[in-house]
């Protein structure tokens, strides 16, 4: 059985509810919401991603990918491989510095700023056929009947049950001590996910393969 229909069989039997009440699909969204939520929440590693282009000559605009949803940062990278992060301004910013978007104003580019959801915008435009990096914050695939497992399901099924479970109580007007307590439920699991991914960060296991045997306090 998948992550997904045991998580919709979990949600009906805590909430004692059927499919006819809480279907498919409104279920989805209870999942939708509840990936979109920690994504808000909980800086994962699994949510970073880098791409890499080449600027065109002439041109202040970048795409962006396609699964793109926010932006970490913008390097730089000359033919030496040094690298310079571009700093983030606003678009009104960069039309005021740079208004000549033609050769005339081109040059290396020092700033960049979000233009509309598919495309940055950069000041001054390129010059020069300029690699850059980006880093960004990418949107997976949410769990859904074609998605039937994904890495919040498999790393962090709590958070994806108690947040569903909350959002089916909200939609059923439960009591409000069990929406309560969910609610508690839900934030614990996050919680207690972000303290293991922040140790994961730091642990050498995790770095170069070594095993870290946890000492025992002599404290009492």
């Amino acid at each position: 059985m998948s992550d997904y229909s045991d998580l919709l069989d979990n949600v009906r039997n805590y909430t004692e509810t059927s499919s006819d009440v809480l279907t498919d699909a409104i279920i989805n969204q209870f999942i939708q919401s509840t990936e979109d939520k920690l994504r808000r929440q909980v800086d994962l590693n699994y949510y970073r991603r880098y791409d890499t282009a080449t600027l065109t000559v002439n041109n202040p605009f970048l795409p962006l990918p396609a699964d793109w949803e926010a932006t970490r940062y913008v390097q730089l990278i000359d033919g030496s491989n040094n690298r310079t992060f571009l700093i983030q301004k606003d678009i009104s910013f960069i039309n005021e510095y740079a208004p000549n978007r033609t050769s005339t104003g081109a040059g290396t580019p020092k700033y960049y700023a979000v233009y509309d959801d598919d495309t940055h915008m950069l000041a001054p435009t390129p010059n020069a056929a300029l690699t850059v990096e980006l880093a960004y914050t990418y949107k997976p695939p949410v769990l859904s009947s074609t998605t039937t497992s994904n890495w919040v399901s498999q790393n962090a099924p709590n958070v994806l049950l108690y947040g569903c479970i909350l959002e089916a109580l909200g939609y059923l007007k439960g009591p409000a001590d069990m929406i309560q307590y969910y609610d508690k439920m839900y934030n614990q699991s996050v919680q207690a996910l972000a303290t293991y991914e922040m140790g994961r960060d730091r642990r050498d296991e995790f770095r170069d393969g070594v095993i870290r045997i946890p000492l025992e306090s002599r404290n009492p």
